[in-house]
């Protein structure tokens, strides 16, 4: 019986041990009415990169409606969200060589994706930051927080 028992709790355990991984993507959805469908996003701070995946579920082409996925720290995001009006659509309305930037996908329009991975230890445990979407207007309507967790 003790070895059912023992049997038992290591079958358990592995079962288990997936669902307590850390889990280092995530997907966002972006539509035609300039909304993401989360606002915030926690990464594990076991992950060593951290991948976040960008759906357009809208129709619109992305010289009209497109979005991408930008993230700087909280302090810095309306500066980067202005500069990158400038850069246009072929750089992905991100500055050219900005550090304020610690990642950001391509400008995709509907029915298409896009993934962009980071190195998690550029994030620092205590500081805010903020993820939009940087083509010209949409940042006000379409951002979220991100937070480094244990």
């Amino acid at each position: 019986m003790k070895t059912r028992t023992t049997a038992a709790l290591l079958f358990t355990a592995l079962l288990a041990g997936p669902v307590l991984a850390a889990t280092c993507d995530i997907e966002i959805e972006g539509n035609d009415a300039m909304q993401f469908n989360k606002s915030a996003i926690a990464v594990p701070a076991s992950c060593k990169q951290f991948t976040v995946k960008l759906k357009h579920v809208g129709k619109m082409p992305k010289a009209a409606m497109g979005h991408n996925w930008v993230l700087s720290k909280a302090a810095d995001a309306q500066g980067v969200a202005a500069d990158g009006i400038g850069a246009g659509l072929d750089k992905a309305y991100v500055k050219p060589g900005d550090a304020r930037v610690i990642a950001h996908s391509k400008v995709i329009g509907g029915g298409e994706t896009d993934a962009v991975s980071f190195d998690v230890s550029k994030l620092k445990a205590g500081d805010s930051y903020a993820w939009f979407c940087s083509f010209p207007g949409h940042a006000s309507l379409m951002n979220g927080t991100l937070a480094l967790v244990k």
